[in-house]
């Protein structure tokens, strides 16, 4: 049931007339999504429940769920929960809600709903499901209010539904849903490290996905509004005098004038000082009401209340009637009351007496505990137990909740019980904490460790594994000792604190005796092995690995067999590129199977593929990654460390042969059911940006990567990102400051370059080359000669990173293919284009990169055009314009349109015969638009897209038409009867 109230909306034609839009494209089968974004106070709740009441009278099945602050903890899928409590309410949809267990699973019997392996997807898949056919039934709007304090795990919801659950646009085969989707978040409270903000970030550039922002009203409109909430005439001043105070806020404005009656006249300087006016207006059983509910949050269940109240019936529901009537509390479903808004909960919830909060607190938590022992409250008794002073029993809720969250698929919320846990391990006495195997502070830290690291927070599995240290005392046992050093170790090499990790796998090392042979000994020198080779120290890490592998094989640790397995493959002989190296692997992977230990069977998977991509063979490395990523999904391991790399790889892989489509969708879907991943989900999606002419927006999600700790993924793909943007616009100074800054983070302790360095050194070199063909061609040969010296360093770079790669040998065919590249820009930039290693560049691209072979190929048919070589030039340029239209590459298309007109190729490589045919039905639209003279920011808004997309189908026009202007394009298809004239009249 839509929320309805008893002041008018006023000021908000402009929002109510687009949110009016959305939800007509919803019924019609076009789902959509609206983020409301606005400060505290702005009107937010109120524009939804005028949406949410004018939907219900249309038809429209409404469904809203609130997020609360629950403090620094938080209640996993809180706000779906609500929704789901709703629709299992109301009797004409609960028979669609039974059909989809998993979904239903999550209201019920929240701990069995992911607690197997695969559970977490199969749960957002089941709530997409679900809000499929419930549009099949009927339109819905999804109402999600306070945003900013959604917990990870609705965050992660929210992500997948819209970006490939329900927002899905209708195809040839499947419909589009009948659905739309308002969210609305505090604006205000998103400080720069929010967890909301790079959600936001994502969600945004989804094509239906759109932002709305209400303002401040402005001071007209404020008038309007204080003199239609009050019955009675205001005077002039004090209408005035509330305008100037409300600063365009309605809510504000609305409790000013509330305030205007109150003894003394005076009006507060400040919003809770108005809100407590209003509080303190009513009776004493009123007051005590309205502040027990604030002690409950932002809604409280009528029984609860009442048993917290300790009020008689009658009492309380005059009392209710009385808060209700002041417009401080609403009355909802299913016997709740809520704050009208959150800003009224947290003004009377601040003004409790200290004793008294705490008395509330416990009452709460004692009332929760007396339903059951049901773990959905576990994180709402922790809260209340912690502020009632109980640290006790808050220590016993806070290990409930975090087993709760475990078992949900929730590692964020589960680190966060966690953390709080050991916040209230001292508070306790030892004869009060949860006894049980595993309960005591190391072991706590370990697994607070264990879970930030499947969040992917690494540098906070890092923090925690050292506290761990610090707790183990001298009297320790010593393979709990080691075992904390070996396990900090690995957190270390996770952050890339190489040599750290180093000096603690060694102590772990040396605190277990090699005999008698233990368990323990295998695996502190499994971990040992991983940081050597990571030092550079490889006589160590073959020392160490071949004898740890006979202790594993003699004790049948067969899971330390298999991980010393994977580190002897890449070791020994050729590497894992090698016929020996993956027949290793590959037993690797079945012993860790048998053994049932998925880290490391997820290790030899993703070795085995890398070892396929290494080697040129791209198409043999998807099955070894697909199964790596199932094997990591029915494990709950998607946030560690090698599916995270495998996913990274899938993408490239997919990215690299050319399938940029189903790289950005499969990119977009991980993000969707992942927390914040970085560059591992970033990169490819920034190299399809650039590729299509994005480039101030590929550059700007770039440069965000860098911001925050050192991430050594980040700074490897932020630096290729903002590399190739620099050369794409000609900034030749820029794209080698670049390198050199990107280089100089990712070399090793050891000194080492990275591999990539090849690649960056071919990328600014191509900016290089054309700052020293424009110099001579100029005449200036100081210029030409600093930018031939500058070509050749940057190609002695390449040269040595591609011959002595960081496991000393060269690199396989991708990064000799980045060589020949290098060295054909270094011949333009010093002597001139030379067609015979543009042509070796051409055939080294050939093991699958389509794109930076069809970029070696427009290079290539320049060169032959200077060489005269004219048919061969024509038939390059040909290859070069069917790789660009394929892959939607704009800025490559227009250079090799222009080469055909620079140099007279024929009508065959893209003159005017072809013009129509090679225009797509959405470049048509665009045309057309264009001809009437719309802006890029115009063409967007009719066509639905973006303005981004629209200036790139603007440039593919031009290329197409061989324009240099949109005015130019405009003439040649009036001539060449793309359009008719009319389309263009002003009228």
């Amino acid at each position: 049931m839509a929320r309805t109230f008893g002041t008018p909306l006023i000021g908000r034609d402009e929002e109510v007339a687009r949110l009016s839009r959305v939800l007509e494209r919803a019924r019609a089968g076009e789902a959509r999504a609206v983020l409301v974004a606005g400060d505290a106070g702005v009107g937010k709740t109120r524009m939804l429940g005028e949406m949410a009441g004018r939907a219900a009278r249309a038809g429209v099945t409404v469904l809203t769920g609130h997020c609360v602050d629950l403090g620094d903890v938080g209640l996993p899928y809180l706000p779906f929960t609500e929704v789901l409590g709703a629709v299992a309410a109301d009797e004409r949809l609960a028979p669609v809600l039974a059909a989809h267990p998993e979904a239903e699973r999550m209201l019920g019997g929240g701990p069995d709903a992911v607690r197997d392996v695969g559970g977490r997807l199969r749960l957002f898949e089941g709530m997409a499901a679900l809000l499929a056919d419930l549009a099949e039934a009927a339109p819905v709007l999804l109402v999600l209010e306070d945003l900013h304090w959604a917990d990870q795990s609705s965050r992660d919801l929210l992500r997948f539904l819209l970006s490939r659950g329900v927002l899905q646009p209708a195809t040839g085969r499947t419909a589009g849903h009948r659905l739309a989707v308002l969210a609305s978040y505090r604006a205000d409270d998103l400080h720069r490290r929010h967890p909301l903000r790079p959600l936001l970030a994502e969600l945004v550039r989804l094509p239906a996905v759109e932002r709305l922002e209400l303002r401040p009203l402005a001071d007209a409109e404020v008038a309007r509004l204080v003199r239609s909430v009050e019955d009675r005439p205001l005077p002039d001043a004090t209408v005035r005098r509330i305008v100037e105070r409300a600063e365009g806020n309605a809510f504000y404005a609305e409790e000013l004038v509330a305030a205007t009656g109150s003894e003394g006249g005076g009006v507060p300087s400040g919003l809770a000082d108005v809100l407590l006016i209003r509080v303190e207006q009513l009776s004493d059983t009123a007051q005590q009401v309205l502040r027990t509910a604030a002690v409950a949050g932002r809604r409280v269940e009528h029984d609860l209340l009442r048993e917290a109240v300790g009020l008689p019936d009658d009492a309380l529901e005059s009392a209710l009637r009385e808060a209700v009537g002041h417009q401080l509390l609403v009355a909802g479903e299913r016997d709740t009351y809520s704050f009208r808004h959150a800003l009224a909960r947290e003004a009377v919830y601040g003004d409790l007496l200290p004793g008294e909060r705490a008395r509330l607190h416990g009452a709460f938590a004692r009332l929760l505990a007396g339903r059951g022992p049901a773990a959905e409250t576990a994180a709402e008794r922790a809260h209340h137990y912690r502020e009632s002073h109980d640290p006790a029993a808050a220590l016993a809720a806070s290990l409930e909740a975090a087993g709760h969250a475990q078992r949900v698929g929730a590692p964020a919320e589960e680190l966060r019980h966690l953390e709080a846990a050991l916040d209230l391990w001292e508070a306790v006495g030892a004869a009060e904490r949860p006894a049980g195997d595993g309960v005591d502070r190391v072991t706590l830290m370990l697994r607070a460790s264990a879970a930030a690291a499947h969040a992917g927070e690494s540098h906070r599995a890092v923090s925690l594994t050292r506290a761990a240290l610090a707790g183990v005392g001298q009297d320790a046992d010593s393979e709990l000792a080691a075992r904390v050093r070996y396990t900090l170790a690995g957190n270390l090499l996770g952050v890339d604190s190489l040599r750290a990790a180093y000096a603690y796998s060694s102590e772990a090392l040396e605190m277990i005796p090699a005999e008698p042979p233990s368990p323990t000994w295998v695996w502190a020198a499994a971990t040992h092995v991983l940081a050597a080779r990571q030092v550079g120290d490889d006589d160590t890490a073959l020392r160490v690995g071949r004898r740890a592998l006979a202790v594993a094989e003699r004790l049948r640790v067969t899971d330390a067999q298999a991980d010393l397995l994977v580190s002897l493959a890449n070791l020994e002989g050729d590497g894992r590129r090698s016929p020996e190296g993956r027949a290793r692997l590959t037993e690797a992977r079945e012993l860790a199977r048998r053994a049932g230990n998925a880290p490391v069977e997820l290790r030899a998977l993703y070795n085995l593929a890398v070892g396929a991509y290494e080697s040129g063979e791209l198409e043999e490395s998807l099955p070894w990654l697909a199964e790596g990523l199932d094997r990591a999904r029915r494990a709950g391991l998607l946030s560690s460390p090698y599916p995270m790399e495998m996913r990274y790889l899938q993408l490239v892989v997919l990215y690299t042969l050319g399938r940029w489509d189903a790289c950005v969708e499969a990119a977009e879907a991980d993000a969707a059911v992942l927390p914040a991943s970085g560059g591992y989900t970033v990169a490819p999606a920034l190299h399809v940006a650039l590729a299509r002419g994005e480039l101030d927006g590929a550059a700007d999600r770039a440069r965000a990567l860098l911001e925050g700790p050192f991430d050594w993924m980040a700074t490897l793909v932020a630096g290729i990102a903002l590399t190739d943007a620099a050369a794409l616009r000609g900034d030749a100074d820029a794209a080698v400051a670049q390198v050199r800054t990107t280089v100089d983070a990712l070399t090793d302790v050891r000194g080492t370059g990275p591999d990539v360095a090849v690649r960056l050194a071919a990328l600014a070199l191509a900016a290089v080359a054309d700052a020293a063909v424009e110099a001579r061609l100029t005449g200036d040969e100081d210029a030409a000669s600093r930018w031939a010296g500058t070509a050749r360093e940057l190609a002695d770079l390449a040269r040595e990173r591609a011959l002595r790669g960081v496991t000393g040998r060269p690199q396989g065919p991708e990064g000799m293919a980045w060589l020949a590249r290098a060295e054909a820009e270094e011949a333009r930039a010093v002597t001139g284009p030379d067609p015979a290693r543009w042509e070796k560049a051409v055939a080294a691209f050939a093991y699958g990169d389509a794109y930076e072979r069809a970029r070696c190929r427009l290079r290539y048919a320049e060169a032959l055009l200077v060489a005269e070589r004219r048919a061969e030039a024509a038939r390059e340029a040909r290859a070069v314009r069917e790789t660009a239209v394929r892959l939607g590459a704009g800025p490559l298309l227009e250079r090799v349109d222009a080469l055909v007109r620079r140099g007279r190729l024929g009508e065959g490589a893209g003159g005017a015969p072809e013009r129509a045919s090679v225009l797509t039905a959405r470049e048509g639209d665009v045309l057309r638009l264009l001809a009437l003279g719309r802006s890029n920011r115009q063409i967007g808004e009719e066509l639905f897209i973006s303005g981004k997309t629209a200036s790139v189908h603007v440039s593919n026009i031009l290329a197409k038409l061989g324009a240099g202007s949109r005015t130019e394009a405009v003439a040649i298809a009036y001539r060449d009867g793309l359009i008719t004239p009319g389309v263009g009249a002003s009228g």
